[in-house]
């Protein structure tokens, strides 16, 4: 036999006998759950995420079992830490994928490796609670122009919500504006007076250890929440990822290269050089920056409320509520709007997904299926009936020695109950929503929203003539709806030039800006110079006219 033939033969032969094993491996993990499904013992299926759940119990919370024992279906998950992009990156090009699948952005590796599953006739047969949930929207669920298919069962936008609780903004300890007779903290340069009037009249804390005035957390992806996306929020941009788009012309601009952000920046620059920029900003990790949160030293984040929540849940847990943070709509002037609530209509993109390695896909999809159902949305939101909340008069109500815990021992409280714990594992109707017995499907209302709030909370936002954080900001109708939602969900794949370009600007952005604040103030204008030139030379202009057809593409697909 002729060499060639000979290894061609062997190459073959291994790749049909890889295959034949590949075979019997999902056939005896499908005989396995089939076995356990007969002897009432759930399936167990693995999950994987791109966001950490640190109070994650192995469904053995209270919800957790709950959802077992109505689906059958017991999840062995793992949530990525550190670079989850990379961790994504490496399960993509492994070949061989967790039986669900919450990547985020990364879902674009997944699905150009051949690992994700087109649900589209699986929700068709067997997702009737799908299918109510999205309504309208279910053509929002498909992936592209070019493959209509539906990878994913959005999970981290909610259908016809209403923002009632502001998460996002500026944040002031109440001691810093009570202190100084409740100011008005409208402009950055309000937040920064605020901020260094408080320290120059309290340096240190009853210990003696240094206040600190503005932290911030680069670490990683963080980068954008705390350090990047301010610049457009301050400045009259959209939250559209990277970029800024023309609302009329679907026009694309790397949102730094907009002059107004430069000035967010050098704003930025100027804290620093004033002292009041904490110096561990650009080097402190997740962990640390809550830790210093929990220690109450610091004055003032720029943040949302979940990536420093656990900090703040510490200090209330000591009944300091005067170490906890207000929410305010600060701007570079008075004439820009905060743009925090700039409505997207329903998004679609992040959700979670069914693998090609799925040996059940059926059980996979009423599992997802029953948390798109009422009982499973009041379930997952609510919790147990008679454990977490009661009906009154057909309205549900939580008791109040629930609250205390669910605020002031949040961590454990979330640990043991499990409520929302499995929000972003399914499909979900929005704050605002009603069921069919005329409550809220979720928790976050005003009402409740306002019974979970602290007396010095309460003492805050009285001070500044409003009931609840949200009523400061500019409000979702004062803009028009983006006909594309949100432009940092919608997919490019991993492979083109876009894509390639996005990774190498980011790059250059994430190196550029911490060395642009940390700057002397005299340097900062030849520094953004040689910033914008080094965007310029990377091909900037070609990701903006590429990314432009991302988006007109979107606004298509959800128009047909």
């Amino acid at each position: 036999m002729p060499k060639m033939r000979k290894w061609t033969a062997i190459v073959l032969a291994a790749t049909l006998v890889g295959a034949l094993l590949a075979g019997c491996a999902q056939k005896e993990q499908k005989e396995q759950q089939q076995e356990k499904a007969a002897s009432n013992a759930p399936i167990v299926m693995t999950f994987y995420s791109e966001d950490p759940s640190p109070n994650w119990a192995g469904m053995e919370d209270e919800v957790g079992r709950v959802i077992t024992e109505k689906t059958g279906i017991k999840l062995k998950a793992e949530f990525a830490v550190g670079d989850a992009q990379q961790k994504s990156a490496l399960i993509a090009s492994s070949g061989t994928f967790p039986d669900l699948i919450s990547a985020k952005g990364s879902i674009n590796k997944m699905v150009d490796a051949g690992g994700m599953r087109d649900l589209t006739d699986l929700i068709e047969e067997h997702g009737p609670n799908i299918k109510k949930l999205f309504g309208k929207e279910m053509k929002r669920l498909r992936y592209s122009l070019d493959d209509p298919s539906i990878y994913v069962i959005p999970t981290y936008s909610a259908v016809d919500n209403v923002p009632f609780k502001a998460e996002g903004g500026f944040e002031l300890q109440h001691r810093v504006v009570k202190e100084l007779g409740y100011p008005t903290i409208r402009t950055v340069k309000d937040f920064e007076n605020a901020i260094k009037a408080y320290l120059e009249k309290h340096p240190t804390d009853e210990n003696g250890n240094p206040n600190i005035g503005l932290s911030l957390i680069a670490d990683d992806w963080r980068m954008y929440i705390s350090v990047t996306n301010p610049a457009f929020y301050t400045t009259g941009g959209p939250d559209d990822g990277e970029t800024n788009i023309d609302i009329e012309t679907q026009k694309v601009t790397y949102h730094y290269r907009r002059p107004a952000e430069k000035e967010y920046f050098r704003w930025l620059n100027h804290m620093n050089a004033e002292g009041l920029l904490d110096k561990e900003s650009f080097v402190q990790k997740s962990d640390q920056y809550k830790a210093k949160i929990a220690s109450g030293r610091v004055l003032g984040l720029i943040d949302q409320q979940w990536g420093y929540d656990d900090g703040e849940k510490a200090i209330k847990k000591e009944g300091k509520f005067e170490h906890g943070y207000g929410h305010y709509p600060v701007t570079l002037t008075e004439e820009t709007k905060d743009t925090s609530y700039w409505p997207t209509g329903f998004m679609a993109g992040y959700g979670v997904g069914i693998s090609v390695d799925n040996p059940d896909p059926v059980a996979a999809i009423k599992f997802l299926d029953f948390l798109c159902s009422e009982e499973g949305q009041v379930l997952v939101n609510w919790g147990v009936e008679g454990k977490h909340y009661v009906v009154e008069d057909g309205k549900r109500i939580i008791p109040e020695d629930v609250i205390n815990r669910k605020v002031n021992d949040a961590a454990k409280f979330q640990q043991e109950s499990g409520i929302g714990t499995y929000i972003n594992m399914g499909g979900r109707y929005g704050h605002g929503v009603k069921d069919s017995t005329g409550n809220y499907y979720t928790t976050e209302f005003p009402e409740q929203i306002i019974a979970e709030y602290n007396e010095v909370e309460k003492e805050t936002l009285a001070a500044y003539g409003v009931s609840t954080w949200i009523e400061l900001f500019p409000k979702p109708e004062e803009f028009p709806v983006r006909p594309w939602g949100a432009a940092w969900n919608i997919p490019v794949p991993s492979d083109s030039e876009v894509s390639i370009l996005q990774e190498k600007l980011k790059n250059i952005t994430w190196k550029r800006i911490p060395q642009i604040i940390l700057a002397a103030p005299s340097e900062f204008d030849k520094l953004w110079d040689e910033y914008m030139a080094e965007l310029e030379k990377a091909g900037v202009e070609r990701m903006e006219q590429g990314f432009e057809k991302f988006v007109k593409d979107r606004v298509k697909l959800w128009n047909d």
